[in-house]
């Protein structure tokens, strides 16, 4: 079909949320996409931080061939293949680099999106603390309800969620949202500290990006989530880290809080877990995950056989040998050569998470993706003046070099 038919159902029939690129992708191989008129494009959004083992990963699109042939989808009121095993590999990720001597025990609920992740979050956090109340035999309604979380934040755009996303600019028109939620600015420990000493005895979990992703890829600092640990563990709160965008090896390691030695009690993840299938997750220690019990959460197509085959593919490539280290140094070349470009006011990010913004003698940086699509670039614009780099996490020295060389003029 041509890109002006496809506009013109689109325009018709497709609600306007998006404001679509005038390029229409129609196959990809590694890091190349190509359009329907068979030009190739250098992708370094990877669909938002989606394509983990790059466009059409042949082992990955032999899995899911061989699931759909096989079986695409049964209730999860039955077994089925990977589940088990996909839920073991992201426990053993979660403890990659945890203090404790002996692992722990993470169990994971299958989601869709990062936003049901993130939901499923919220619902154990809150249904954790009635219970821990009920235990010490006060009345479940008096537990603590209050969840905190950053400033400029990002969890999702379902209510609960866009609640939870400390940006008023996005919660304004879908007033009023769920209550419950309090919002405090980022790496400012002392406003942090005011806030459990004023409300602590109210907050039932802190929820934080560890590296803020949607809003141009901004790190906390090491002395800020370590407060959060450290408040959360003695005010009886959970800690939970939205790692949608920053887990699943985009970061080098398996989790970005990882990088902050500290271990949070629930882990929500997305975006790259089964490369670009439909697939989320939510893993809590084993002790406040057994909080749930039959009926008090649920998913329709969550954990979904074609899901789970593609999980199993992508966790088992990323954790082999060698993966995590290319990742970190790929990410480092990448932060070297974008702060040599020109117009280049500051480089942030970890691994293959990356942002920069500009100077205002600089193009915008919207009209920059723009011209990158002339060019034979995917690139991503989160704000006026700030570039996103999210490549497939198979990004080369040589696609970073590709990369700047093609950028550097339209900067």
């Amino acid at each position: 079909m041509s890109l002006a038919r496809e506009k013109a159902l689109e325009s018709e029939y497709v609600m306007g949320t998006f404001a679509r690129k005038p390029v229409e992708f129609v196959e990809g191989e590694g890091m190349i996409l190509r359009d329907d008129t068979g030009k190739e494009y250098l992708d370094f959004l990877s669909g938002i931080g989606v394509v983990s083992l790059g466009h059409c990963y042949e082992p990955l699109v032999e899995a899911v061939s061989a699931q759909a042939a096989k079986l695409i989808h049964v209730s999860n009121y039955y077994y089925i293949e990977h589940r088990g095993e996909v839920a073991q590999l992201l426990s053993q990720m979660l403890n990659a680099r945890s203090p404790m001597e002996r692992p722990e025990v993470w169990k994971t609920f299958f989601a869709n999106s990062g936003a049901e992740a993130n939901e499923c979050a919220i619902k154990l956090a809150r249904l954790y603390a009635r219970r821990e109340a009920e235990k010490a035999g006060r009345d479940g309604e008096s537990a603590p309800r209050l969840i905190v979380t950053l400033a400029k934040s990002f969890h999702g755009r379902t209510l609960a969620t866009l609640a939870a996303t400390a940006q008023p600019a996005k919660q304004e028109a879908f007033q009023p949202l769920p209550a419950g939620f309090t919002s405090t600015p980022i790496n400012d420990v002392e406003a942090l500290e005011r806030l459990f000493a004023t409300q602590g005895d109210r907050i039932c979990a802190v929820m934080i990006e560890c590296i803020q992703g949607e809003s141009g890829v901004h790190p906390c600092t090491r002395e800020f989530v370590r407060a959060i640990r450290q408040l959360t563990a003695k005010h009886g709160a959970l800690m939970i880290c939205d790692e949608v965008q920053s887990g699943i090896y985009r970061t080098g390691l398996p989790y970005g809080f990882q990088h902050f030695d500290i271990t949070p009690d629930i882990v929500t993840m997305a975006k790259g877990i089964a490369s670009g299938i439909v697939a989320g997750a939510c893993a809590a220690r084993a002790s406040i995950a057994d909080t749930f019990e039959p009926g008090d959460h649920g998913t329709t197509f969550g954990g979904s056989n074609i899901a789970m085959a593609a999980a199993h593919v992508t966790l088992s490539t990323l954790m082999a040998p060698g993966m995590g280290p290319q990742i970190v140094k790929v990410g480092d070349y990448l932060r070297q050569r974008l702060a040599e470009l020109p117009h280049v006011q500051e480089v942030r990010g970890y691994g293959l998470m990356n942002g920069i913004d500009l100077t205002h003698e600089a193009p915008a940086a919207p009209d920059i993706v723009m011209a990158g699509l002339e060019a034979g670039l995917v690139l991503n614009a989160t704000g006026p003046h700030t570039l996103r780099f999210l490549p497939p996490l198979i990004c080369t020295e040589a696609d970073v070099d590709a990369l700047a060389e093609k950028l550097g003029p339209l900067l």
